[in-house]
């Protein structure tokens, strides 16, 4: 897969935007785990999940990506429920 599988049609700007973002961050594994997520969810956000998530991706791949894995924790600010169903979809692969 490389990019985005979901079209935007239908979503608002913040939405269409957040979309985007996450799948163009920077590091391919971060891409992906972002990526999928926002096309698998990005539609049925609330207005306060998408708050979350645009609080997320300004964290840096290298950070992110290790709390996902489980290599680092999430500095507290960051971490909560949308973070934890990121982490789920990030590692869903893992555990197959």
């Amino acid at each position: 897969m490389t990019g985005t599988t979901r079209s935007s049609g239908g979503l608002d700007v913040r939405r269409k935007r957040l979309l985007f973002q996450c799948w163009h961050r920077g590091t391919r594994e971060m891409d992906l785990i972002l990526g999928q997520f926002a096309d698998a969810e990005i539609g049925s956000l609330t207005d306060g999940e998408v708050d979350e998530l645009e609080r997320l991706i300004e964290l840096t791949d290298h950070d992110l990506y290790a709390a996902v894995t489980g290599d680092a924790a999430l500095p507290a600010p960051f971490q909560g429920g949308l973070f934890e169903r990121v982490k789920t979809y990030g590692n869903m692969d893992r555990d197959a």
